[in-house]
């Protein structure tokens, strides 16, 4: 999308996305005082924060709010030119009604194929292909999550020395497995995203497995048809064990047979089509669909043309963008498979009496997003302009290449907790900041403002906020982002999360009755 910025010196400075938006994002760190005059004339009527809407015009108590060429709300007064509008000057809009959007109206031609770009990665037997090599340990239940850890402690510190060519062990916990309504239609989420991250391309092969005994997710349930390769490896049952520490021996023993496999395998080099890349928003801001989700979008674009797979997700992020997304499905049989999932969410938040507009957090609304219509506006950006090629449901296992929509909740760490089912890297962007990390797979953080990136210069992996300073554009940071992706899938670079260990738990969603 082009950007109009005002960025004659001296400041003050704001960017409008659209030539229709009557609202512009103020650019200075600073923010502007009252009377302060920019280049075109405009005369701020008060303070505006950084990262906050000014107006362009006058507007009229009931007009129509206008941000990225789109109704973002109604002012509910009138608002001078140059006043800073905020959230309690607007009446949100209602989202786009699912029985009547465009269905694969608007399908993108296909662009030229992007040639040439690979990455250094470990091939899989099952086809898929990982940016690290690492030994994965699922539980069946929380229950087992403490001597899990411990025993991961303990192979860190004295097996995993001996093994130079396997990155990491990580141990997949969660609060799932007993004291659930295990036969309840919810249930299928959290256990066939178990199951699925416990395939993820970064293991390397058949997850070792540890079991309580007694709870109602056992391994049989889990992995069903590959139960004969993982008892042929190892499920250990803390219940048939003889205390503690001959448990943590028994994991110990199972883990060191399958370093002895893990260090074998070497980088060898893949075409760009191999990865499959998570891309999501956390603590976002204004800008975040000015610079950082545009940006990523970019990337996504040529990802999708090098043959990648790239995911994007948060369905109440993206349920008042839908019209644009489903204009661009590959078919209608896409589209409305797009539909099913944002419907199936409306359902879920109507029966905790709730709706899309619990989404937006109190840094949202600081960072200068008013409501969940402009953040969601923002938040599609991420996803490019190619087209719609599929759609999975929660927790399910991404096979479709291109651009495929992942249903997720939005919560950061239910969303990347959901996209590693698939992917073997992630995008994270942010506008307030966010330290998130993931153990599985190498997060890379873009901001969406040049300060934040300079508050936190050992956290941020890319700065996009030069593309509001005009220092940088869209396609600039875009194949920047792009390069460093195949560098960190590669082993060639680290992400300040990786260097720094910082990894949040894996969080299931479990939309099931508890017992």
């Amino acid at each position: 999308m082009p950007i109009k910025s005002s960025t004659a010196d001296p400041q003050p400075r704001y960017v409008q996305i659209s030539g229709q938006d009557n609202v512009g994002i103020i650019v200075n760190a600073e923010g502007v005082k009252p009377g302060a005059v920019f280049a075109d004339g405009l005369v701020a009527a008060e303070m505006v924060p950084q990262s906050h809407k000014i107006t362009l015009s006058d507007l009229a108590a009931g007009e129509a709010v206008l941000r990225y060429g789109a109704v973002i709300g109604h002012a509910k007064r009138a608002i001078p030119r140059g006043s800073w509008v905020r959230e309690e000057l607007l009446d949100m809009p209602a989202a786009p009604p699912l029985d009547e959007l465009p269905l694969a109206t608007a399908v993108p031609a296909a662009p030229p194929p992007l040639e040439g770009y690979t990455f250094e990665g470990y091939r899989n037997a099952d086809g898929t292909v990982g940016t690290r090599n690492i030994l994965g340990i699922t539980t069946t239940v929380q229950c087992v999550a403490p001597t899990v850890d411990y025993a991961v402690q303990r192979i860190r510190a004295e097996l995993l020395p001996r093994f130079p060519h396997v990155d990491d062990v990580v141990a997949i916990t969660h609060t799932y497995g007993c004291g659930v309504a295990i036969d309840a239609p919810g249930a299928a989420i959290p256990i066939r995203t178990i199951r699925n991250i416990s395939h993820n391309p970064n293991f390397g092969g058949a997850p070792l497995v540890v079991s309580l005994g007694c709870e109602k997710l056992q391994p049989a349930r889990l992995f069903s048809n590959d139960l004969p390769v993982l008892e042929e490896r190892g499920v250990v049952r803390l219940q048939d064990e003889m205390g503690f520490a001959a448990t943590v021996e028994a994991i110990l023993r199972a883990a060191e047979k399958r370093l002895a496999e893990l260090d074998k395998r070497r980088r060898v080099t893949c075409p760009a089509a191999d990865l499959i890349v998570g891309l999501q928003c956390g603590g976002s801001d204004a800008f975040s669909g000015v610079t950082c989700n545009p940006a990523v979008g970019f990337a996504a674009d040529l990802l999708v043309r090098a043959g990648a797979t790239v995911l994007f997700s948060e369905v109440t992020e993206v349920r008042d963008a839908v019209h644009l997304l489903t204009a661009r499905a590959a078919t209608k049989e896409v589209a409305l498979d797009l539909i099913r999932e944002m419907r199936w969410y409306d359902e879920y938040l109507a029966q905790g009496r709730s709706d899309r507009s619990a989404n937006t957090t109190p840094g949202n609304k600081r960072g200068g997003l008013n409501n969940i219509v402009e953040k969601s506006l923002g938040s599609v950006a991420k996803a490019g302009t190619s087209v719609l090629s599929a759609v999975a449901s929660h927790g399910e296992k991404v096979t479709a290449k291109g651009l495929v929509f992942a249903a997720t909740p939005a919560g950061d760490f239910m969303c990347g907790t959901l996209q590693l089912a698939s992917m073997n890297m992630h995008v994270f962007t942010t506008g307030e900041g966010s330290p998130y990390g993931l153990a599985l797979a190498p997060v890379v953080k873009v901001s969406s403002r040049t300060t934040l990136a300079e508050k936190w210069p050992d956290l941020i992996d890319l700065d996009a906020g030069r593309i509001a300073t005009g220092t940088a554009t869209i396609g600039d940071v875009g194949w920047d982002l792009f390069r460093l992706l195949l560098d960190v899938a590669s082993g060639r670079k680290q992400t300040w999360a990786e260097k720094w260990k910082l990894h949040n738990a894996l969080t299931l969603f479990n939309p099931g009755p508890v017992t």
